[in-house]
């Protein structure tokens, strides 16, 4: 999967955020096959509180920033039926707002690399159809995506509880 990448905000150069992205993307094109069909793309945006706020306010009617916003351009069953030949296909748009990711990244005392990309994995399995709103199934099976995309990239389960390899709880 090719990512066009934007970095707007102030993101902090102690990370070269755009191989980080590359890094995410690849690990999880490895554990799931969908998202390593190579006519895919999809664009990321590093920005910051303000920009995401009114992203979200706009397309989700929710007044306030958040982590990550996902916006897939195809449906699950279309992206499973995506033929490796032909031309570029846009997956979605994926947005991480800095000062809300950083303070996360506090709070769960990980560094903000590791916690942005664990959010782009997260943001890609959603571009990817993947969801954890509407089962706990759901959820389970997203999380196990996360923990094993992670592992590949020697990011520790960021949920804490879950053996990176099979993905199933580890009883902590």
């Amino acid at each position: 999967m090719e990512l066009e990448i934007a970095i707007e905000a102030p993101w902090p150069d102690a990370c070269d955020w755009e191989a980080l992205a590359e890094r995410a993307a690849a690990a999880l094109a490895a554990i799931a096959p969908e998202l390593a069909n190579p006519r895919l793309s999809a664009s990321l945006l590093f920005s910051d509180d303000a920009e995401v706020h009114e992203l979200n306010r706009e397309w989700r009617g929710k007044d306030k920033p958040t982590n990550v916003l996902s916006f897939p351009m195809l449906e699950r069953e279309e992206l499973l039926a995506l033929a490796p030949d032909g031309p570029p296909e846009l997956l979605g748009d994926i947005a991480l707002a800095l000062e809300t990711c950083a303070r996360e990244a506090a709070e769960k005392g990980v560094s903000l690399e590791h916690h942005a990309a664990h959010l782009i994995v997260h943001g890609l399995l959603h571009l990817a159809g993947h969801d954890h709103v509407h089962s706990d199934a759901e959820a389970a099976a997203m999380e196990a995506l996360e923990i094993k995309a992670l592992a590949q990239m020697g990011i520790a389960d960021p949920y804490g509880d879950r053996d990176p390899l099979t993905g199933s709880p580890t009883g902590n």
